[in-house]
């Protein structure tokens, strides 16, 4: 007889025989068990279970395969290896965007009006006769593709192991996704553009300093500001109000978030504008490296400061101050800074 503390896995167990001998009844119990132990599961159940249940999710019937998916997000999340559970999930996010995309331009075609929302709109079984199975029904399953692809990407073992081409991959059936329909998710938008162990000269256009910097896991350009105003006004470098230590390691590693005042302008080497609400990667390349012009900030703002995704670890490391020489070669491909509608 089972303990309480690997009854969760015994309800893996379960649905991986299920599975295997083609039992939707079966299934479905195991299922229903699973979602039901998981909170009670501990660290070692959920490594095991994340892992098997990544392994079988290519023989689960589509019609659960999604909330499988999430529940391995859910295993990654309190321990499981992500780099493990990654290859089954992202590849079928892939599939389930192009399948989503094809019901969305076979929606359109047929001038039936707007796309029905799967928040509000139950599914009807009659859909799948007119637009296709597969991709009916990945229209209302793909938030639980996205929720559990955020899962995998969120770590930087798995953005390593899938490089830039593989995220790239599920980046453009996202975008395509985006041209025909509203369902472009800003979060996993963000996530498969994340810059990993990225270099970045920063340019100081006030003191005519310059700095060569590191980043990694930055979601957003509030979180990247919060951590350029830490290294460079904290680390002594430029004058300014540097942000607290709670604001700073909160948009590394520690959760919640705190409110901080920023300290520049983010500023493109054309002069325009690099808006917080975007990511490190708006940052334009010149000369193999990504440029940044740090400008006096034209209004006050404040935000939260934090990470956009809860479980990313983010970083920014200075790692040498240019030379007067080198500062002003980078300046030369600098214009004058413009305003905000400015062309």
């Amino acid at each position: 007889m089972s303990s309480t503390t690997d009854r969760f896995i015994d309800a893996v167990f379960d649905f991986e025989r299920a599975v295997h001998a083609q039992d939707p009844q079966a299934q479905q119990q195991a299922h229903k068990e699973m979602h039901r132990l998981y909170e009670s599961a501990t660290p070692a159940e959920l490594s095991q279970g994340g892992k098997r249940l990544a392994d079988v999710l290519a023989d689960v019937q589509q019609g659960p395969r999604s909330s499988i998916a999430v529940l391995i997000g859910a295993c990654v999340e309190g321990g499981a290896d992500p780099v493990v559970c990654a290859p089954s999930v992202l590849a079928n996010l892939a599939v389930s965007l192009d399948d989503a995309t094809e019901f969305a331009q076979r929606w359109a075609a047929a001038d039936v009006g707007d796309a029905p929302d799967p928040e509000q709109v139950e599914l009807d079984p009659e859909l799948f006769e007119y637009f296709g199975f597969a991709p009916t029904l990945s229209w209302w399953t793909l938030d639980d593709w996205s929720r559990a692809g955020l899962a995998m990407l969120q770590h930087k073992a798995v953005r390593q192991k899938f490089g830039h081409a593989g995220r790239e991959i599920i980046r453009e059936r996202h975008d395509a996704l985006g041209e025909v329909s509203d369902r472009w998710d800003k979060c996993l938008g963000y996530a498969l553009i994340v810059l990993d162990d990225e270099p970045i000269i920063v340019l100081h256009r006030e003191t005519g300093t310059g700095y060569t910097m590191r980043m990694t896991g930055i979601g957003d350009n509030f979180q990247l500001h919060t951590l350029l105003a830490d290294a460079l006004i904290g680390g002594g470098h430029i004058p300014g109000e540097a942000p607290a230590a709670e604001a700073v390691a909160m948009c590394r590693d520690m959760p919640g978030m705190v409110h901080t005042t920023g300290s520049f302008n983010l500023v493109a080497p054309d002069g325009s504008w690099i808006w917080n609400e975007g990511t490190p990667s708006d940052i334009p390349v010149v000369d193999g490296t990504r440029l940044l012009v740090l400008d006096p900030p034209p209004y006050p703002r404040t935000w939260p400061a934090g990470r956009f995704f809860p479980d990313m670890v983010g970083d920014l490391t200075l790692e040498r101050v240019l030379t007067e020489a080198e500062t002003a070669a980078w300046f030369q491909h600098v214009s004058p800074a413009k305003g905000p509608t400015d062309d």
